[in-house]
C-alpha cells in the first residue's frame, strides 16, 4: 500500500442496513442493487456536466498549478509585514475558511506566537453584529492588517458592509493612497463590483472560477489564500481532493463511496429520515460540520425539481460534536422521531494520544479510567454511541479518517461535495443555485434603497403588519 492509500477515508455504512438496525428503519443491499442503476445513471450525467465545464469544483484538484504558486508567494511575501489576516466573507466564503483553519492549525494558533510560526494571526469575521464587528477591530492595530475581501458580485452586503468600516479604519490609519496595500480582492474576474473597487485600490487580486459557487468554493482562493497564510500546506490539500477525485470518478458502484453514500442519503430521505446529523468524534473537526450544513442545505433544499414541478425537498442537516453532545443531542436521537441518519466522522489516529493518570483505584467509578488514553476514550465513546444506536433501531454510518491532516481534508471537502451532487441529481433539482437565498437578498437591496429593487421595498411595506397583541 502507498502512503496516500494508508490515508484513505473509508466509509462504512454497516449500520444503515435492516441486518443492524431492524427490517422497518433499515435499508437492504438489495435495495441498493435496484437503485444502483439510478445512481450510475446519476453519475454519468455528473461527469458529462464536468466535460461541459458545469462541475467546477470537479476542475479545481487540477487546474489551479499557476494559482497555487501565486497564494504561496504571497503568503511567504506577506506574512512578516502583518500580524492580522482578517476574512470578510460570508457563507462559502468564510465557513471553509474556518474548517481549514480548525482542522490543520494548532486550537490555539492566535493565542500564542510559537503556534504561529511566523503566521500572523486568522480572523473570520462571517456576520454583521455590530457588537462582533466594533470587538474586534478595537483589538486590530490598521498598520499591521491585511484584510481579504471576499465576494463573487462584490454586492453581498454583509460582506461589503465590512470592507466599507474596514476602509476607512485603515485610511485613517496610513491615508487614502495606502489603502491598497492592506486589502486583497477575492472575486470574479470579468465582473462585479469588487474587481472594479480593486483596480482603483490598487488592491492585489484572486480570482474565483465562475463555474464554482460559493459552497464549493473551499479549494478554490477563498479558501486557499487564508490557509496558505497561516501555514497550511494547500499542494496536499489539492492532492488529497485529487486522490479522492479519482475514487469518485469510478463507474464501479461498490468501488465509489460518495456514489453509494449520496443513493444511501437519497434512499434514508425516502424512508422519512429528513434530517442529515454530521457528528465529528474530533475537535479539529468540529466545524466541517459547520461547512456541511452549508454545503447540504443550499444544495438539496429546493422548492422545483428540473421540469419546474414544486416538490419542496431537501433533508435538513445538523450538527453535532461528539463526545460533548452525547449530554445534549444523544437523548433525542436515541429516543425521539425515527427521523435523522447520522454520520459519524471518526479519527483513526490523533495526533496526541495522552494518557489518562491513575488515581484513586479504589473508587471503582473512577479507578478503571488510568492508563488509558483520552485518545481510547473518545472513540470508545464513539463505539458506544453508535452500538446503543443500533440497539434503538436508529440508521448511522461512520466515514473513517486515518488522521487528521491537509491530504485527508482535502478528501473529506471533495467527498462531501461530489456525494451531494449524487443526491441532488437523483433528486432531480438543480444542487448548484439558491434562489431562496437570492430572495432575502434582494429584499434586504430592497428595504436599503438599492437602485433596481423598489419593487422588493414596496413589497416589504406593504406586507403584512405584526400584530402588538401577538407581541407578548
Amino acid at each position: 500500500m502507498s502512503e496516500k492509500d494508508n490515508l484513505r477515508l473509508k466509509l462504512d455504512i454497516n449500520n444503515v442496513f435492516a441486518e443492524m438496525i431492524g427490517d422497518e428503519h433499515g435499508l437492504t443491499v438489495e435495495e441498493l442493487e435496484e437503485a444502483k442503476e439510478e445512481a450510475l445513471k446519476a453519475h454519468q450525467n455528473i461527469l458529462e456536466a464536468e466535460t461541459d465545464g458545469k462541475m467546477g469544483f470537479m476542475e479545481l484538484p487540477y487546474n489551479q498549478e499557476e494559482i497555487v504558486k501565486e497564494l504561496k508567494a504571497t503568503a511567504e511575501e506577506l506574512k512578516d509585514k502583518f500580524d492580522n489576516f482578517v476574512v470578510l466573507g460570508i457563507g462559502g466564503s468564510a465557513l471553509g475558511n474556518i474548517a481549514v483553519q480548525t482542522a490543520i492549525n494548532d486550537p490555539h494558533y492566535n493565542l500564542f506566537e510559537e503556534a504561529r510560526n511566523g503566521y500572523p494571526r486568522l480572523f473570520v469575521n462571517d456576520n454583521v453584529d455590530p457588537e462582533g464587528i466594533k470587538a474586534l477591530f478595537e483589538k486590530l492595530d490598521p498598520k499591521k492588517t491585511l484584510f481579504n475581501v471576499i465576494s463573487k458580485s462584490g454586492s453581498t452586503a454583509e460582506t461589503m458592509s465590512q470592507f466599507l468600516l474596514a476602509r476607512k479604519f485603515v485610511a485613517d490609519a496610513v491615508g487614502e493612497e495606502n489603502v491598497g496595500e492592506h486589502f486583497i480582492a477575492t472575486t470574479s474576474k470579468d465582473s462585479g463590483y469588487l474587481i472594479e473597487i480593486a483596480a482603483r485600490e490598487n488592491m492585489k487580486k484572486f480570482f474565483i472560477p465562475d463555474n464554482v459557487g460559493g459552497r464549493f468554493s473551499v479549494l478554490t482562493p477563498v479558501g486557499l489564500l487564508s490557509a496558505a497564510m497561516t501555514g497550511v500546506d494547500i499542494e496536499k490539500l489539492l492532492d488529497g481532493a485529487a486522490y479522492m477525485d479519482k475514487i469518485c470518478r469510478q463507474d464501479d458502484f461498490w468501488k465509489n463511496p460518495a456514489l453509494v453514500n449520496g443513493l444511501i442519503q437519497y434512499l434514508a430521505y425516502q424512508k422519512g429520515k429528513v434530517m442529515s446529523v454530521m457528528m465529528p468524534y474530533s475537535d479539529r473537526l468540529r466545524d466541517v460540520a459547520d461547512w456541511y450544513r452549508q454545503l447540504w442545505a443550499e444544495s438539496l433544499g429546493k422548492e422545483v425539481d428540473r421540469q419546474g414541478n414544486k416538490v419542496n425537498v431537501g433533508p435538513t442537516p445538523i450538527k453535532a460534536l461528539g463526545a460533548t453532545d452525547q449530554h445534549s443531542q444523544a437523548q433525542l436521537y436515541m429516543e425521539g422521531p425515527f427521523d435523522k441518519i447520522i454520520t459519524f466522522l471518526e479519527v483513526e489516529n490523533f495526533a496526541e494520544e495522552l494518557e489518562i493518570p491513575g488515581a484513586y483505584e479504589d473508587l471503582a467509578g473512577l479507578g478503571y479510567l488510568g492508563g488509558h488514553s483520552f485518545a481510547e476514550l473518545i472513540n470508545t465513546e464513539k463505539w458506544a454511541t453508535e452500538l446503543a444506536l443500533n440497539k434503538r433501531n436508529r440508521m448511522n454510518q461512520t466515514l473513517k479518517v486515518p488522521e487528521v491532516n491537509e491530504f485527508t481534508l482535502g478528501q473529506l471537502f471533495y467527498f462531501f461535495e461530489f456525494q451531494t451532487a449524487v443526491t441532488g441529481e437523483l433528486l432531480d433539482i438543480n444542487a448548484f443555485n439558491q434562489p431562496g437565498v437570492e430572495l432575502g437578498k434582494n429584499y434586504t437591496y430592497g428595504i436599503f434603497g438599492r437602485d433596481g429593487y423598489q419593487e422588493k421595498k414596496d413589497e416589504y411595506e406593504n406586507s403584512a403588519k405584526h400584530k402588538d397583541d401577538l407581541i407578548l
